[in-house]
């Protein structure tokens, strides 16, 4: 029983002093960590410069491989396959380049109309038609009743309108065709080479 309790008393001392040790070693630690530490400012141009070193000698062996490689070895190339297009993101580029296209077509037939307007090849076409048919036959002929800026303006908007649709419709549908046969065949296959 004596034994126990020596032993219980000698581990608890040994715990103790154990602990003591090491709250001093901790102490001893902030103490040096406090007392040894440089400002703020000298650690991180400290590091900083370190970074810049390593940086340096990675750049110089990076350019050095790149300039003994650069001689004798082919630009490197990439072997892609196109195996699906997206219907949806076709769809929705295709009406906005349709759109586009049918702003340019009328805005360019009214620019030709107007410049022909301008120039006077209506009144031309008119005094053409009085000399071959004769003035008294010619005399309610006029061309711009048949083609006129509001006819070919209204004409364009609807085959525009129409361009719209189409080009959406076959677009898409191009791409559900794709699908299917890069389903079948693997897709178009693309190579890509890097630049020097």
């Amino acid at each position: 029983m004596t034994e126990r309790t020596s032993e219980r008393t000698a581990v608890r001392s040994g715990d103790s002093g154990s602990r003591a040790d090491s709250t001093a070693r901790s102490a001893d630690r902030k103490d040096d960590d406090t007392a040894a530490r440089p400002p703020l400012t000298e650690r991180i141009q400290a590091k900083l410069a370190k970074a810049a070193d390593e940086h340096r000698a990675n750049a110089g062996t990076t350019t050095a491989a790149t300039r003994a490689d650069a001689g004798t070895k082919p630009p490197r190339r990439a072997r892609l396959r196109l195996t699906r297009v997206d219907p949806w993101s076709v769809m929705k580029t295709s009406f906005l380049l349709a759109v586009a296209f049918g702003i340019v077509t009328v805005v360019s037939v009214f620019i030709v109309w107007s410049v022909l307007g301008a120039a006077g090849v209506w009144d031309s076409i008119n005094a053409t038609a009085s000399d071959i048919l004769g003035d008294e036959a010619a005399a309610g002929f006029d061309i711009t009743s048949y083609i006129g800026t509001s006819r070919v303006m209204g004409f364009t908007m609807l085959v525009a309108v129409v361009d719209v649709v189409l080009l959406t419709a076959v677009a898409t549908l191009g791409a559900f065709l794709y699908n299917m046969a890069a389903a079948l065949l693997g897709g178009v296959e693309v190579t890509l080479a890097e630049d020097h």
